[in-house]
């Protein structure tokens, strides 16, 4: 058994409608697809530890292939198909891929010289080749042997590879179902590519409950994702904070209503409160849920429950069911209620660690937790707040600032769209602030010195931005986070 056939327990021969995207496909009609693949994949020869590259956006050959290579018992590597080659060359070596699934469109992405001994599989392959399904079943350990690596951007010059075992993956897959209350009746809008944790995470849980999943690849086009919430009836909906600020500033979702929509689910970072008031405002009778992930935890570490949005406001809420947060001083004691500390997480869904970065694995795990990264405060209830990444908490003339303070002001004035913060050299302080802001078109009452008066009026001088610089857009990657490396380099 893989955690392949751990999600399509309950639905390999169901005749539902799985995917909708430009056909309807149906959950039998895509698992047979993912047997045969399967079978491709042990006629290889490939072995249990074998690496196999994933490279598609979000399409039915995307998830086909996905979990394909998991029920093979090799270990799917999903790439962003928008990386820059060289990382692309990166992770083929250090992953010594013998087989490589690939969209055609994005064949230009490999490499010239590539080892004629990999095979390449394409949709069009796919469309073409008609192998007898798999009919011995691939057996693993759930606890030991790795389903997935999925490479992230970190603060070094490569990709890390964090890899998650078949337990993991199984593991938040039915924590993230029990507190969300999913079931065969859900329909989710799926607005996020699938090589990114959160995406793949609603990939995990539809398809183990039955529900199905509409794909929109087309979020630059934002009154085509409000269309189709309607149009195919989708009871949940899931971004990070840029989509719901441009559906918020840069749509018609004002003046719609959406009758179909049971939940609307959030994370990726923190979305600022003033969005998400304006979420609670017009989704009346929707449940708002506010949550935080990390890929080294297989997406999700916790969650803040919708009843408890207004009370608890700017909160993460508490840990997801089997998965226990602390928040820990330097010394690795807990902190009082209100004082800061490192946010540490323990449960089955904890990555196995980062492939073949031994280094990194051991500062980040240890003694069976995961140390975040992320500093924040509990309050007498247990609630969690996030107040900064470590490494971006901005030191100027020796105060200590987080940067999310600074954006969630700024964001309250109508017409900013977004904001960014960052540290910036200065001679006297130490560093100095700097404010990127996005703002509406034709808003010119907002400018420099609006905004630098409108921060005098509401924070401590030394929080005050000395330097503001006006942005079309904030750079972002393909999963819609904040890219702050590109915003250092102006």
């Amino acid at each position: 058994m893989t955690f392949t056939d751990y999600i399509f327990e309950f639905s390999s021969k169901l005749k539902k409608i799985a995917v909708i995207d430009k056909k309807n496909i149906r959950y039998d009609e895509m698992y047979l697809k993912i047997q045969q693949i399967s079978q491709r994949i042990k006629n290889k020869g490939l072995g249990k530890e074998h690496r196999v590259l994933l490279i598609s956006e979000n399409s039915p050959f995307f998830i086909q292939s996905y979990f394909a290579i998991i029920k093979s018992g090799s270990v799917c590597v999903p790439i962003n198909p928008t990386v820059d080659s060289n990382d692309i060359d990166y992770i083929l070596d250090s992953c010594e891929s013998k087989m490589i699934f690939i969209e055609k469109r994005f064949l230009k992405k490999l490499s010239g010289n590539l080892d004629k001994n990999i095979e390449i599989y394409t949709e069009e392959t796919a469309e073409i080749e008609n192998i007898k399904p798999l009919e011995q079943e691939t057996n693993v350990d759930f606890k030991k042997d790795v389903a997935v690596i999925l490479f992230t951007s970190g603060s070094t010059a490569k990709p890390k590879g964090v890899m998650l075992t078949h337990y993991n993956l199984l593991y938040n897959t039915n924590s993230i179902i029990q507190y969300l209350k999913l079931s065969s009746k859900d329909r989710i809008e799926v607005v996020l590519p699938f090589y990114y944790c959160f995406g793949t995470s609603l990939l995990h849980t539809h398809f183990r409950v039955g529900g199905s999943l509409v794909i929109n690849n087309r979020f630059m086009f934002p009154g085509s994702v409000l269309e189709d919430i309607n149009k195919y009836e989708c009871t949940g909906f899931a971004g990070v904070p840029s989509n719901y600020q441009i559906l918020l500033r840069k749509s018609n979702i004002k003046n719609m209503a959406f009758p179909s929509l049971r939940y609307v689910a959030q994370a990726g970072g923190k979305l600022p409160n003033v969005f998400i008031k304006e979420l609670k405002e017009l989704l009346k009778g929707t449940e708002i849920y506010i949550m935080y992930g990390q890929t080294e935890a297989t997406a999700r570490l916790a969650y803040l429950p919708p009843n408890k949005l207004e009370e608890k406001l700017g909160s993460i809420g508490k840990g997801i069911p089997g998965t226990q947060l602390s928040v820990l001083d330097e010394e690795g004691n807990e902190v009082k209620t209100g004082e800061t500390g490192e946010l540490v997480a323990r449960g089955g869904n904890i990555m196995k660690g980062y492939f073949k970065d031994e280094e990194e694995t051991l500062r980040v795990l240890r003694e069976g937790k995961l140390y975040t990264g992320d500093l924040a405060t509990r309050d007498s209830e247990g609630y969690i707040y996030i107040q900064s990444r470590k490494k971006n908490i901005i030191k100027s003339g020796g105060n200590r600032i987080s940067p999310k303070e600074i954006e969630d002001n700024i964001v309250e004035i109508p017409g900013v769209v977004e904001v960014a913060v960052i540290p910036v050299k200065d001679d006297i302080l130490g560093e100095a602030i700097k404010v990127f802001v996005v703002i509406n078109p034709g808003n010119l009452e907002v400018d420099e010195r609006y905004i630098i008066k409108y921060c005098k009026d509401k924070l401590p001088s030394y929080k005050v931005p000395k330097y503001v610089e006006f942005l079309e857009e904030l750079p972002k990657n393909s999963s819609g986070k904040v890219m702050v490396s590109e915003l250092n380099d102006r």
